[in-house]
């Protein structure tokens, strides 16, 4: 008898093992085990069943391996596991009232450091304990950034408690990527490969055709490229901007981004345009470090060229094709003088929620305190910039004397600061294109393309 060939025919398939069963069969697990946790088998609730873990741990020691063993069964689990415990974590571990009540006390009767403490602690929800202790495992800053994602995609009827636990999220984020522990770093082309092929897959307002492209706008000696990056994550931009030296303001992103174009040396560049701003990560969204970013780069390039008069965005309209959709004036797209007044139009006269601009774009702008200056038509031929905007970019100026006062004029009193071309885009009902100092229509012999 073939023994051999009998054994392997009774021996059953081994199961597959799953993260959970690695965890639980490591001395981790012993330990969990040892004290009373074990993790149920379907995974939103093994997930809910580790937190519940981290949040009980007194000692720190274990937190890092718990943390890190939490990701590992998270990333391991399907769509509607992580939405489970995303949905449901917040809620099973609310505010303790009675601490809550207790700190109060103590702080009404003694009011010194120890009682701010106690009630500083008590207030703190379970569940913004329980991201900090998240951040103690290896990459734990990322993979809660990508936590996040999941989050923000949920479906919006997730409950009360989704939307607590992304405020939770958020909180946390903007104390840890607070623009004093970011640096400030210039990206070139002798960058690391990895870091170029990101800024590649990132870059979201004009696409990035390939190397040759992404060569075109960070090795030029008239083109600069400026990133945010965060400690824990030295290879991956957090936002960047890229900035073309120029002699003057430019009225289409093809002048920019052609092939076929001049250098303007350094130092005969006036103008420092800021043509593209990218977040990279969508579980960042609501940090608010894009304004940071403009200041700093604008410092590094005033310090580097002094000569430097004007510091300027050409920005896309994103919300323009849609508002004017909903418009009796947008049946068909109109002409371009029409065009550029209905886009004024929007860009001044259109709020959103709290008086602000409804374009998001020119929210970050403006709510920056830079100045609506020019608006052109057939600025951005590129299906993207047909699609959203007809077309139509812009230029904010950030001047440095009024950035203050423009800052407060939008916060306080919803006026959105514009030059006297803009306002007359506004105001006349058929506006004419201003002339220059000697006489000649502005724009006509500037601009290549028509505006």
């Amino acid at each position: 008898m073939n023994t051999s060939r009998s054994r392997t025919q009774i021996e059953a398939p081994a199961r597959r093992r799953t993260p959970l069963d690695l965890l639980m069969n490591s001395g981790l697990g012993k330990m969990l085990r040892g004290i009373g946790i074990a993790p149920r088998p379907t995974s939103g609730e093994s997930l809910l069943d580790l937190a519940d873990a981290l949040l009980s741990l007194r000692g720190r020691a274990s937190g890092p391996a718990l943390a890190s063993a939490f990701f590992d069964l998270y990333e391991a689990s399907d769509p509607a596991a992580r939405q489970e415990f995303l949905g449901k974590i917040h809620d099973l571990h609310p505010s303790d009232a009675s601490a809550i009540d207790k700190a109060i006390a103590a702080w009404s009767e003694h009011r010194d450091e120890n009682a701010a403490r106690a009630l500083h602690e008590a207030t703190e929800s379970p569940s913004q304990k329980l991201i900090r202790l998240l951040n103690l495992a290896p990459q734990g800053t990322e993979r809660l950034i990508a936590m996040r994602e999941d989050l923000l995609a949920a479906p919006k009827d997730g409950g009360t408690g989704l939307a607590a636990f992304d405020r939770d999220l958020e909180d946390a984020f903007t104390d840890w990527f607070n623009a004093g522990f970011l640096e400030l770093r210039r990206i070139s082309w002798d960058s690391p490969a990895q870091l170029l092929e990101r800024i590649i897959r990132y870059e979201a307002v004009h696409e990035i055709r390939g190397w040759d492209d992404l060569r075109r706008r960070v090795e030029p000696i008239d083109r600069r490229c400026y990133g945010f990056f965060h400690p824990q994550m030295m290879d991956d931009p957090l936002i960047f901007v890229e900035v073309a030296l120029t002699t003057e303001l430019p009225s289409a992103i093809h002048q920019i981004i052609t092939e076929e174009r001049e250098t303007v040396q350094p130092r005969d560049a006036s103008c420092a345009i800021f043509y593209s701003i990218n977040n990279c990560r969508n579980g960042l969204r609501g940090i608010p470090f894009g304004n940071y970013l403009i200041k700093r780069v604008v410092g590094l390039l005033k310090e580097e060229l002094p000569e430097l008069s004007c510091f300027a965005t050409l920005s896309p309209v994103p919300g323009f094709a849609r508002w004017l959709a909903k418009e009796p004036e947008g049946a068909d797209v109109p002409a371009a003088p029409e065009l550029r007044k209905l886009a004024a139009k929007y860009l001044v006269t259109a709020k959103g929620k709290g008086g602000q601009p409804l374009d998001p774009v020119a929210r970050f702008h403006l709510g920056n305190g830079a100045r609506l200056e020019a608006i052109h038509a057939n600025a951005d031929l590129s299906p993207n910039g047909q699609r959203q905007a007809h077309g139509v970019m812009v230029n904010y100026v950030y001047d440095l004397g009024e950035i203050e006062a423009n800052h407060f004029a939008l916060t306080e009193l919803g006026t959105v600061a514009t030059s006297k071309a803009v306002q007359s885009l506004v105001d006349d009902p058929e506006p004419k294109e201003p002339k220059s100092k000697g006489g000649r229509k502005s724009g006509t012999a500037k601009d290549p393309v028509p505006a």
